[in-house]
């Protein structure tokens, strides 16, 4: 069915899921109305993808490895200002939620909702509007939107980054590899985390990481 708000065929959506099967029923609902054009597994082929390709929308899980979709996302918006984002979770929390409505109008949809509503959500973006699932409460995410706002100033870029790869249990070497880093500077900037807020070991910092959404309790380094 297409939408008799713009010309659907002209749209173009890309997908950043890790998990395969997902993705490939997420292409075949979108297909139907959009055109896809292409899929990532990883937050940082995301961000490579989404300003070579330069969609209408990206439809995004919050919870990616190498980088979570919100920051990918950020980095995207930075090169590519009309871009739209669609936020897939697993989790309704309104903490999240309200760290996604920072980049403006944006859907976020409970990956537990059926695929009309997915769609509904990419049609509201697409007329800019903001949609939440009906499970989020818009209070809740305004209540939470300055204490998240607070949070995402106390850690820069490169420390969220390397927040996220350790937690993922990402050894010092392999981070250094991603980030494009030595290793002694993965050890400095973790040594200056840890020293800051007060953390104490690596099951600390993975708890750091799930407070402020970097990680998921599903995350984690990919497996080949």
């Amino acid at each position: 069915m297409e939408s008799g708000h713009h010309n659907s065929r002209q749209i173009s959506i890309l997908i950043a899921d890790d998990h395969a099967i997902f993705t490939e029923a997420l292409r075949l609902l979108l297909e139907k109305r959009y055109l896809v054009i292409g899929a990532v597994a990883d937050g940082r082929a995301l961000v490579t993808e989404g300003i070579r390709l330069r969609p209408d929308v990206v439809v995004t899980d919050l919870s990616m490895p190498l980088l979570n979709g919100l920051d990918a996302a950020r980095r995207i918006k930075e090169a590519v200002p009309k871009v739209k984002f669609v936020f897939l979770t697993m989790h309704d929390d309104p903490h999240l939620a309200a760290a996604a409505l920072e980049l403006g109008h944006v859907a976020f949809v409970l990956k537990r909702s059926g695929g009309l509503e997915l769609l509904a959500a990419i049609e509201h973006i697409l007329r800019g509007q903001t949609y939440l699932s009906p499970k989020l409460r818009p209070i809740d995410c305004v209540a939470a939107k300055a204490m998240v706002s607070q949070l995402s100033k106390t850690l820069t870029k490169r420390q969220r980054d390397v927040v996220q790869l350790c937690a993922e249990g990402r050894p010092a070497k392999e981070i250094a590899s991603i980030l494009n880093l030595s290793e002694k500077t993965i050890q400095f900037h973790k040594y200056h985390i840890m020293q800051a807020f007060n953390i104490k070991n690596n099951a600390e910092l993975v708890l750091f990481a799930l407070d402020r959404g970097l990680i998921s309790v599903n995350s984690g380094p990919l497996r080949v």
